[in-house]
């Protein structure tokens, strides 16, 4: 089947003709064709948002809502279709397929919500004659760069929240995962939302991505995606007066105390780590035990890890899929060798014997022990199924291990001593924090973002996305 771009409220073929094949990483299946667009697409988009903008900014947000509700509702009626499709063309296990659309829609009902919520507020003027407050205005057409990851729960965190703000959206998701947006897309079509208001452009990111970037008819750019892509977006939108957000890697650690429970804190390492193929931003990289339990953590850890069972992700056994493509594959299993140079390995490591998944981009979950702190594994981020274990004397050690690295995403320490889970709040370089739960893992309602370079811009998420969405002015209105 071939699909096509989203643009003022049409399914329009690309402007050059040309079309990718999205390829299932399980075994090559032909999930269909997707528009390889150009920059001609991009600008019909963004002219499109632009026109459509005045229009959406000025409806209510009670009936910016209603059409936010009516797609919610159209995806809600499809959400087993539409995560299956989600784990034919990512990987992910069919419940995690499923439940991640379900996490779409509760988003959008978030945010559809937030329609009833204060905005702006009143402020006591030293004047008496003076009635002064603030308001939000939205900042216009935003352009978005989603990545494969979450290929629908990311495009819906940062669509939600610009719509209900005001503005327009045009997105571009990624190449690998297009037909989870296109779902969103056809759900909004259906709600019968005002041509423009939502556009999607279908291609490469070094295209499409670029062209967003520099067209003026874009006010703002929100990414989601590796360090040097975002850093490189940043540079290049900030100089053209754009607000930019990004959301970037990570080397989230998880610490377990001595006083933990081991089988807990087991299974939390292994859920971090290891479910959606360790690709997550917020995925466990590194463990960090203290050396009273280390061993027992480490037996439990290795035996635990040995009965994954990977394999088809429509199999309702399977609990870790392939990994998203060839260049990924190819990606982790350098990780892994650099990893085997540097440390020790203590399972995984080696190819997949099963022959039915011989066609697919499979990988064993893989563990390490005695990693030098400036080795690669223990410093890059691998997004793949992969943890770095480390021994530690105490909770300071762990501390300064788990904040030696230039990412300050999510991190996680299991105990049963409440003054350390306190400090560990405090002390940890992280933008969220986990006490006894995984790493991996966010809440809609709540905001969503690190610190060091792992985010810059406002949160993602909650309440605090409309610093992003919006931008504040102050009114002073006086008496004639």
């Amino acid at each position: 089947m071939r699909y096509l771009n989203y643009i003022d409220g049409q399914w329009k073929e690309p402007w050059a003709g040309e079309y990718k094949v999205n390829s299932s990483p399980h075994n090559q299946d032909n999930l269909g064709e997707f528009p390889s667009s150009t920059v001609e697409d991009v600008r019909a988009a963004a002219l499109a948002a632009k026109n459509a903008f005045p229009i959406w900014r000025e409806l209510s947000f009670h009936q910016r809502a209603d059409y936010l509700m009516k797609a919610a509702a159209i995806l809600k009626n499809k959400v087993e279709e539409v995560g299956r499709d989600l784990a034919l063309e990512e990987g992910k296990t069919l419940a995690e397929g499923i439940g991640e659309s379900s996490r779409a829609i509760s988003i959008i009902e978030f945010y559809a919500a937030e329609a009833k919520q204060a905005i702006g507020e009143v402020i006591p003027s030293a004047n008496a004659e003076t009635f002064l407050y603030t308001t939000r205005v939205p900042v216009g057409p935003i352009g978005l760069i989603t990545p494969w990851n979450f290929p629908i729960a990311i495009p819906i965190w940062k669509m939600a929240p610009a719509l209900i703000y005001g503005n327009t959206v045009v997105i571009k998701p990624a190449d690998v995962t297009p037909k989870c947006v296109y779902h969103i897309m056809s759900a909004f079509d259906e709600a019968g939302i005002p041509a423009g208001t939502v556009n999607c452009v279908f291609g490469k990111g070094s295209i499409i991505g670029a062209e967003l970037i520099e067209n003026n008819n874009i006010k703002a750019i929100s990414f989601t995606g590796s360090n040097q892509v975002g850093l490189q977006i940043q540079n290049q939108a900030t100089a053209k007066g754009k607000k930019v957000q990004l959301e970037m890697g990570g080397k989230n650690p998880l610490i377990v105390l001595s006083d933990a429970d081991i089988d807990k804190a087991v299974e939390l390492a292994v859920s971090g780590a290891f479910k959606s193929t360790g690709q997550k931003c917020t995925a466990t990289s590194r463990v960090i035990v203290e050396e009273d339990v280390y061993n027992i953590f480490r037996e439990r850890l290795i035996e635990r890890t040995k009965e994954i069972k990977v394999g088809n992700p429509l199999d309702p056994d399977t609990f870790m899929g392939p990994v998203i493509s060839k260049q990924q594959l190819d990606g982790i299993n350098e990780m892994i060798d650099s990893g085997k140079e540097e440390a020790t390995i203590l399972v995984g490591g080696e190819p997949l014997a099963d022959e039915s998944l011989s066609e697919g981009f499979y990988i064993r979950p893989t563990i390490f022990e005695n990693v030098p702190r400036n080795a690669r594994i223990s410093r890059e981020e691998i997004f793949g199924p992969v943890i770095a274990l480390f021994k530690v004397n105490n909770y300071e050690e762990a501390i300064e291990i788990a904040n030696d690295t230039e990412f300050g995403l999510s991190a996680s320490i299991c105990t049963n001593n409440l003054t350390l889970a306190d400090r560990f709040v405090t002390d940890i370089d992280a933008g969220i924090v986990h006490v006894n739960s995984e790493t991996a893992g966010a809440e809609p309602q709540v905001p969503f973002g690190g610190c060091k370079q792992s985010s810059t811009g406002s949160r993602e998420q909650g309440k605090t996305a409309i610093e992003f969405y919006t931008q504040v002015k102050t009114v002073y209105r006086d008496r004639m």
